[in-house]
């Protein structure tokens, strides 16, 4: 059961042995430092580059970047060199690393764009821009491919199945809402899990009520001048059934519940919406390889493909989903008839 994690941001399944883990390549990664100074001061360097950037990168960007680097940082005064600017050469061994270790071509080119933009930001010649690191990119890429895995598509029909797995419980009735909500919006996890209370507008038209919310910041409106976003009836009403168990200081709609059922005053972390989807997938009985592909863009892919399947035009459905780019729509649709 994944119910427990509701609280869990971005904590690790096992604190305890990810604890001893990190102590133990903490040692190890100290013997082969020959200079700690160097080390401290790329150390140093990175933080003070990320605190530099707050605010003009997105949080998931930052942190991509932070972590990336950090890592970087280790695996070149492994081998007794500086990270903070870097040779080109240990830019080459850390691909050759990524490459055998599992990682996708997705994630290695991340963790480049993101050595590349750390490296500009404190005015350091771009170490990735080296003919031999390009031609060990193209290496890679013909080993791992260039492409990335599609999230699997929650639609309308899938979305049925996994309402009826919800109980009448506290968290059943907080699922139902996410379920409802993240349809009907189109939202990203981030976007999701940033919605608050005071935002909700209820309306009454021809007698019956509805409900918009506002989206007071998203990917592609980094000026914060918000979007309403319009619910159905189902929305609504899951909506409201979920806010009577919010008292008046909660600031946000999509909140954690813990094991005895107690309302977190935290909204959840953008990973723990992906938990969330899986666990009520298993519970309606999906097959295992459907779960699996789920994640947290799945419902905003289902509701875009059943958009398409309506009828919908292009300018429509980047409108409801808050797309800027054609091609990026694109991807979500190349698989409009592949059901979840």
């Amino acid at each position: 059961m994944l119910i427990n994690q509701d609280f869990a941001q971005s904590e690790p399944k096992s604190p305890a042995k990810r604890k001893l883990e990190l102590v133990g390549n903490a040692d190890q990664r100290t013997d082969k430092i020959s200079n700690p100074s160097d080390f401290n001061k790329s150390v140093k360097l990175l933080q003070a580059t990320i605190v530099k950037i707050e605010g003009a990168y997105a949080p998931a960007t930052i942190r991509a970047y932070r972590t990336d680097f950090n890592d970087f940082i280790h695996f070149c005064h492994d081998r007794n060199a500086n990270g903070l600017p870097a040779e080109p050469n240990l830019v080459v061994q850390y691909i050759c690393e990524l490459t055998n270790s599992g990682r996708s071509s997705a994630s290695i080119r991340r963790a480049l764009c993101g050595l590349s933009a750390i490296h500009k930001l404190n005015r350091f010649d771009d170490p990735t821009k080296d003919p031999d690191v390009a031609l060990e990119m193209r290496r890679m890429h013909r080993k791992l491919g260039r492409s990335s895995s599609q999230a699997g598509s929650i639609n309308a029909d899938t979305l049925e199945k996994m309402l009826l797995a919800t109980d009448d419980s506290i968290r059943g009735i907080r699922d139902r809402a996410i379920l409802l909500v993240a349809y009907d919006t189109l939202c990203r996890r981030s976007e999701l899990v940033s919605l608050q209370i005071k935002d909700v507008k209820f309306s009454i038209k021809n007698g019956v009520e509805s409900s918009s919310i506002l989206l007071r910041k998203s990917k592609t409106d980094q000026d914060s001048t918000g979007k309403w976003l319009h619910l159905g009836q189902r929305a609504h009403l899951a909506i409201v059934s979920w806010m009577n168990y919010l008292s008046e200081k909660q600031e946000y709609l999509i909140v954690g519940i813990d094991r005895v059922g107690r309302i977190s005053d935290r909204n959840l972390g953008s990973g723990q919406v992906n938990r969330i989807y899986k666990r009520i997938a298993r519970n309606a009985g999906l097959d295992e390889l459907v779960i699996q592909g789920i994640s947290g863009h799945s419902m905003r892919v289902g509701a875009a493909q059943d958009l398409l399947k309506s009828g919908a035009s292009m300018p429509i459905i980047m409108q409801r989903g808050r797309w800027s780019k054609t091609d990026t729509v694109m991807r979500y649709l190349e698989h409009s008839y592949c059901t979840v």
